[in-house]
């Protein structure tokens, strides 16, 4: 694909948007929990870690070298992993007190599996060696 690394990188850039928009509501403690803020609970910041993966994914993807692609599948497949881990964690039920999802939960995970998708379609000539 021609743009599929442009498309990484804007999916990245709009992923670490998602972090800050509301990802899951407790209604028995009345708090709302983002990928940046988790206050009452000890989620800490689950997004952070978009943030350093989204980084070192850019900088793969903007370098046209197959060591990088290779190595940017690896880093988009635990973003992807990060993302489930933020779903199971986020939507679990904890003693009868269960939270309501988000759109931003659902944006993460969908812009998450974009990303994988994306790391998969490199964008390189590769030459063939002479005989």
């Amino acid at each position: 694909m021609k743009y599929s690394q442009l498309l990484g990188c804007i999916a990245v850039i709009v992923l670490a948007t998602v972090c800050y928009l509301p990802w899951s509501f407790i209604p028995g403690k009345n708090i709302l929990i983002t990928g940046m803020s988790a206050p009452g609970t000890m989620y800490g910041k689950p997004g952070l870690m978009h943030f350093m993966l989204g980084f070192i994914l850019i900088i793969l993807f903007i370098i046209p070298k197959i060591w990088a692609k290779r190595i940017n599948v690896f880093i988009g497949a635990i973003n992807l992993a990060w993302s489930v881990r933020n779903y199971t964690l986020l939507v679990t039920c904890y003693m009868g007190d269960c939270p309501e999802k988000r759109y931003g939960l659902y944006l993460e995970l969908l812009f998450s599996i974009g990303i994988l998708i994306f790391t998969f379609l490199p964008d390189l000539n590769i030459l063939e060696k002479k005989k």
